[in-house]
């Protein structure tokens, strides 16, 4: 059986769906067949990419949009309720929400701008996740692919702590999630990514400038791991997968990811 022929008519929620990683994994899972749900806190943003994903080979009407700040619990367990009456479960959650910020190292951070990177890296994950288990378990299938880092799975000092730690905690509980779930046939994937030509880029002390960027891991790259993940049959489990730019920037240094 083909991998398009395992995700035709399963349902996907994709946090963070609005641009970068998520987007181009909602085009790909769409293009594969799935009913693809998208979630971001920018309401008109989502209507704009799905736009864009219709544009990128997406069939028209085979993705939906659902406005969520993924650092509201509340929030989270309503709208995963609504995907489900609509659509009848999650079988798919990419966790794909993620920020940074430009003052981001211990001497410019406080513990305020610290809780609000955990509260959408980590624990909007961890609440997505708990808001369609109960499903998955009831049809005893699902997979999670929770987006990453090569930050944190290869600790340097680009992306301050608060980014690190809450990367390095997603694939934690990634393998966690694994431990406990696989006898009710459920996987997770903790999806490292080098560095993506993504909008997150402006959130940085320093942009990259654009060869630097031509050079990075694409959004369409991401889409397609993506894709390739959920595609696996129901007895595969990828645990983690790291992928990086050949031209590795965070092991060869470039002028931007100097020490202040």
């Amino acid at each position: 059986m083909s991998a398009d022929a395992t995700l035709a008519g399963q349902v996907a929620w994709i946090t963070g769906g609005g641009s970068g990683i998520g987007l181009a994994g909602a085009v790909e899972l769409a293009k594969a067949g799935c009913r693809v749900v998208v979630s971001g806190r920018d309401a008109g943003k989502l209507d704009a990419a799905i736009e864009s994903a219709q544009a990128r080979g997406a069939p028209r009407g085979s993705i939906g949009a659902a406005p969520l700040d993924v650092a509201d619990a509340a929030a989270v367990a309503r709208v995963a309720a609504e995907i489900e009456a609509r659509h009848g479960g999650v079988d798919i959650l990419v966790n794909s929400a993620g920020v940074n910020v430009p003052k981001r190292y211990w001497n410019q951070t406080d513990s305020a701008t610290f809780a609000d990177v955990i509260a959408i890296n980590l624990n909007g994950a961890t609440a997505c996740t708990l808001a369609v288990l109960d499903g998955m378990r009831r049809r005893r299938r699902g997979t999670v692919v929770n987006v990453a880092s090569f930050a944190g799975w290869h600790l340097s000092y680009l992306t301050g702590p608060a980014y690190t730690a809450s990367k390095a905690a997603l694939i934690a509980l990634t393998h966690s999630f694994n431990i406990e779930e696989c006898v009710n046939g459920l996987r997770a994937t903790a999806l490292c990514p080098g560095e993506v030509a993504t909008p997150i880029l402006k959130k940085r002390p320093v942009e990259p400038s654009a060869e630097e960027k031509a050079r990075m891991l694409q959004e369409d790259d991401l889409g397609r791991t993506i894709r390739f993940i959920a595609g696996m049959p129901p007895h595969v489990c990828i645990n983690e997968l790291v992928i990086t730019p050949v031209w590795n920037r965070l092991y060869i240094g470039g002028d931007d990811l100097k020490r202040n």
